[in-house]
């Protein structure tokens, strides 16, 4: 039976620690490793609630979108990545309990997983050099560094910065899904704070730049705000809801859909967690995106410049102060952390004999090197769009081998009895859905936001025809045949040991100063006309208090605890 004590707590040298890191990288996720609902809430929302949203919900502001577009597209479209997360990935997942890419052998073979995988494990790679990118770019303010908006580093002190970030987010991705739940746990809650403060406090300064406005009296007046200072459409933008909604939607198209995310979700008791996303897809990428749009809107009145100029670090110190630049380190990380888990996934179903964290380790090194140029930094939502057009087709083909064939009186996994090692219906189907995809977006036939969503019905339609040519009709089909795979609830948990006294009280001053942190604005903005301006540095000066007690107290609260369940797990036998 795999090692199911803490690794992070066990005794020996480091390498026989790291050893002992098992993530089930090529068997399915035994019955009792499942995880709680608390950890799938977390891990979403940390990873959505996340650096980039600073950046994508900037955009929105600098596309000249309309404020009803913005706000009913993102609506709708984030509906639909949860019912995707919930409908498409999460069932596969529970069902197999295996990631992606190693299910994808039963069903395309070594050759094309191979390809999948590196290719899978590159742009992951390059995703989270994104964020460690992003988190740098708040660091780098108290160095006095310019922001760094060109694809390469124009300061050697940043590429320094970058390599401190890389190694935080490299350890903690090794360390495996418990430990990046427990990483999002605690820093969550106090992100979507920081996200809402930042905006509320900057709604004064979009207030004095609309014509005739005294404060703001309610709602009307934030509408007004809204369509003058923030979101001001422009016709020739050619942007609409349904962008809006289509971008929402295919931003994590190769998590869902794609099914990348059988990752995390392999570790869920019920296909039903998959709803869990709801708190990544709200907090993150709608309320998080709208806030992020307010304090660009405002740092650029401020800084009085055009809001393409300015990076994260900068949209945030000008709204948060210095909690604002922590905000930022820690939203980058949140998100880097996962994206270079599944990357050392991917490359280990490809590199047998290794250890995962070795792999890991190895994809973090290629990471930080990334991070180093902030390329993708400047043109992310075209490289979120070109990574759902590269990887969503293969989850069509996987979508259709697990539910359909069975249904159609194919024979599922039909090609792993063949003893072939390259599946020339899965691959063909791959380049032609990838290469007609490239070719409306070279041609501009298709807007690069809507090309994904046809492409995964095309795949699954090549695939399926590919397949009942090269052989998939046969005898009766083998549906479903990882026995022990079966969807069903995770072992009841142990009886968690009452937390010591002196850890309530604990508990009890983290709840207290994010608590404080959510009055601080409204103390902000309570004031008459002329106070503001003189608040705004003690404003900045509590928030930042008030966000290092919290973390470090959250953190003890959450570590400290989860350490109660395991000693007691132990003494019970439950190991």
């Amino acid at each position: 039976m795999p090692e199911t004590t803490d690794p992070a707590n066990a005794g020996g040298s480091l390498t026989e620690r790291v050893d002992k890191l098992y993530e089930f990288e090529r068997e399915p996720v035994s019955a009792d490793r499942m995880e709680s609902g608390k950890h799938f809430a977390a891990l979403f929302a940390g990873e959505h609630v996340a650096g980039t949203e600073f950046v994508i919900g900037a955009a929105f502001v600098a596309w000249g979108a309309s404020a009803a577009d913005v706000l009913i597209g993102l609506l709708i479209g984030n509906a639909l990545a949860v019912l995707s997360w919930t409908f498409v990935c999460a069932p596969i997942a529970v069902r197999t309990r295996l990631t992606l890419y190693w299910y994808l052998r039963k069903i395309a073979g070594p050759g094309v997983t191979a390809v999948y995988n590196v290719l899978n494990a590159l742009l992951f790679c390059i995703l989270s050099g994104t964020m460690i990118t992003v988190s740098a770019s708040a660091i780098r303010i108290p160095f006095g560094i310019a922001p760094q908006t060109k694809w390469y580093p124009e300061d050697m002190r940043f590429v320094l910065i970058v390599l401190v970030v890389g190694a935080v987010v490299v350890g903690v991705a090794i360390l495996g899904f418990k430990r990046l739940a427990q990483f999002s746990e605690v820093c969550v809650p106090w992100l979507f704070v920081m996200f809402v403060a930042g905006a509320a406090g900057m709604l004064p300064v979009l207030a004095n730049a609309s014509p005739g406005m005294e404060g703001i009296g309610g709602l009307a007046d934030l509408w007004r705000i809204a369509q003058e200072q923030i979101w001001i459409h422009d016709p020739e933008s050619g942007l609409g809801v349904w962008h809006i909604a289509a971008f929402a939607w295919i931003c994590n198209l190769a998590f869902h859909i794609g099914l990348s995310d059988m990752a995390v979700l392999r570790y869920a008791p019920r296909a039903s967690y998959g709803l869990f996303s709801a708190c990544g897809m709200y907090l993150g990428h709608y309320l998080a995106w709208i806030c992020a749009g307010v304090m660009g809107a405002s740092a650029a009145l401020i800084l009085q410049q055009p809001l393409v100029e300015l990076d994260a670090g900068a949209v945030a110190f000008q709204a948060l102060g210095l909690s604002g630049i922590l905000a930022v380190i820690i939203a980058g990380w949140a998100t880097s952390n996962p994206t270079l888990y599944r990357a050392g996934l991917a490359l280990q179903a490809v590199t047998p004999g290794w250890p995962r964290w070795l792999v890991t380790l190895l994809a973090g090194i290629a990471t930080t090197a990334v991070a180093c140029f902030p390329f993708v930094f400047t043109k992310l939502l075209s490289f979120v769009a070109l990574f759902g057009i590269l990887l969503s087709p293969v989850g069509a083909i996987v979508f259709v081998e697990h539910w359909l064939f069975p249904r159609m009186g194919f024979q599922q996994y039909w090609f792993s009895m063949t003893g072939k090692s390259i599946s020339w219906p899965a691959l063909l189907a791959w380049l032609i859905s990838v290469g007609l995809a490239l070719a409306l977006w070279w041609f501009e036939t298709l807007h690069e936001f809507f090309i994904a969503i046809p492409l995964w019905f095309v795949s699954a339609a090549l695939y399926t025809a590919f397949a009942a040519v090269a052989g998939a009709r046969g005898a009766a089909p083998a549906v479903f045949d990882d026995a022990a795979t079966i969807e069903g609830d995770a072992s009841p948990p142990p009886p968690e040991r009452p937390r010591p006294n002196w850890l309530r009280v604990v508990g009890l001053i983290a709840l207290l100063s994010l608590l404080g942190q959510i009055l601080l604005p409204l103390w902000l903005l309570s004031g008459e006309n002329g106070i503001y301006e003189s608040r705004l540095p003690s404003y900045h000066f509590w928030l930042g208090v008030a966000s290092v007690i919290h973390l470090v107290t959250i953190a003890a609260w959450v570590l400290i605890g989860e350490r109660s369940v395991a000693r007691t797990s132990e003494k019970s036998g439950n190991v």
